[in-house]
């Protein structure tokens, strides 16, 4: 019954049409209203379509309102090339080498507006491909139904028009949607070809919508994942970074690893969720970060990625010792051995290099209790965020819990509970132990003296 719902309301033929022309959804045929969208793309496409040019909202956030949910951004196709659109928007600037986008502004707001692109295919032009297939650029302005031609799934080639609002469909995508199925347009087999990084997009999509991938979406899946070997580094960190920061990053790994999709991206999602060491560790570190998402908290790339990589310096760490190399100089080359062994099949930009560094060399320190060590890792700059990376260790069993909470204790003491804490440490010479609780007592027997605990709740 559901099914000849669906039917009679969004049409039966799952081919586009003939004639190139769009199923157009009236008001009463969909939930979204004008007053829903930005104020900053509303304002782009009413100014453009005043100059004369077709312009819609377009793609995700088009999705995201049929699917209920609140898009994080908002882009615009137009007819208009980047010049037009530069001219008509004092608050605007033209931005991209390859292909020109510009960037609307309205006050802390801003809209990416792209000119409608062709798709360029093999057929067309054939030094426009690699030997694998991949396009190598498709920056050639178009008509609106090449432009939706072009993109990846049925779902993210919708249009609205916030003047009349409307909804073009080109691709059975309002459909698709009311299905929950993710569809590729065209031939996928092709379409993965062209693009190996929409089998990535795929599984960060169905993970994240609660979508179904198509079977015949699917299947090409399995015989093509190796081209994304072929895939620019850049690119493809850019990509996994959306996915482990999507919200959904749990649900995405376990598709991922479905579709076989991971060999070779991560060590996280290679061996780390295989080792029964660190595959809790990995697997509460993707939840926390999902967590964080949903509750609007910042997250930090940096400190996800340290604790994908934990494993293998762990690991490292341990050979090294094993080897009769000192722990911190044994620490400092698994961590760059970690990093260099990553970075031969998914490079890690070096700008997180110094964060994920301090990190991993802090969690040896929260193992020691004694002396003027625990005041100083207090007063370190990222002692929040390597707490947070010892605590979610010792939750998941990597690291001893009561040393955890210990330090959940430590933090929180007045200076006297703080000295009472103090765990001995045995390679401090008793002598200089009571000469330093001497001095302790000295001063905090003195009048008018405070003592103050060091700080340590810098994020």
């Amino acid at each position: 019954m559901i099914k000849k719902y669906i039917d009679k309301l969004f049409g039966r033929d799952r081919a586009p049409r003939k004639d190139g022309r769009p199923t157009i959804y009236g008001p009463d045929k969909h939930p979204i209203r004008r007053e829903a969208i930005s104020k900053c793309a509303r304002r782009t496409c009413e100014e453009l379509q005043r100059a004369g040019h077709a312009a819609f909202v377009v793609g995700g956030a088009v999705r995201d309102h049929l699917l209920g949910h609140v898009p994080k951004d908002y882009d615009v196709a137009t007819s208009a090339t980047p010049e037009e659109v530069r001219s008509i928007f004092r608050r605007s600037r033209i931005i991209g080498r390859r292909f020109q986008i510009v960037h609307v502004l309205c006050g802390q707001d801003v809209v990416e507006t792209s000119t409608f692109r062709a798709q360029l295919t093999r057929e067309a032009d054939p030094d426009n491909t690699d030997e694998h297939g991949r396009v190598l650029s498709d920056n050639v302005f178009g008509t609106q139904a090449e432009d939706a031609a072009r993109r990846d799934f049925t779902v993210n080639a919708l249009f609205y028009d916030p003047v009349k609002e409307e909804v073009w469909d080109y691709h059975h995508g309002v459909k698709d949607l009311a299905a929950k199925k993710l569809v590729m347009i065209g031939d996928p087999a092709l379409r993965y070809r062209e693009d190996p990084v929409r089998m990535l997009r795929a599984a960060r999509l169905a993970a994240k919508l609660g979508l179904t991938i198509d079977a015949k979406t699917e299947a090409p899946i399995h015989t093509h994942r190796h081209l994304i070997e072929n895939v620019p580094q850049a690119r493809l960190f850019e990509e996994i970074l959306k996915l482990l920061l999507s919200g959904n990053a749990v649900a995405c790994t376990q598709l991922l690893r479905k579709l076989e999709l991971h060999h070779g991206l991560l060590p996280l999602l290679d061996d780390a969720l295989e080792n029964k060491a660190t595959g809790p560790f990995a697997l509460a570190a993707l939840k926390a970060t999902d967590d964080r998402l949903r509750d609007d908290k910042p997250v930090s790339p940096a400190f996800l990625l340290a604790a994908l990589l934990w494993g293998r310096v762990e690991n490292g760490l341990r050979k090294h010792e094993d080897s009769g190399q000192p722990s911190i100089p044994a620490l400092h080359s698994a961590m760059h051995e970690a990093l260099d062994e990553q970075r031969v099949s998914l490079a890690i930009p070096r700008r997180f290099d110094a964060t994920m560094k301090e990190l991993w060399l802090l969690q040896p320190r929260f193992l020691q209790r004694g002396g003027q060590r625990p005041y100083r890792l207090l007063e370190h700059p990222r002692f929040r965020a390597a707490y947070d990376f010892f605590e979610l260790r010792a939750r998941s069993g990597n690291a001893p819990l009561d040393i955890a909470q210990w330090w959940e204790r430590f933090q929180d003491a007045n200076a006297d509970e703080r000295e009472e804490m103090m765990v001995e440490d045995e390679a401090e010479p008793k002598k200089k132990r009571r000469r330093r609780r001497g001095k302790r007592k000295t001063e905090g027997a003195a009048p008018g003296a405070q003592q103050q605990a060091p700080q340590g709740d810098e994020e």
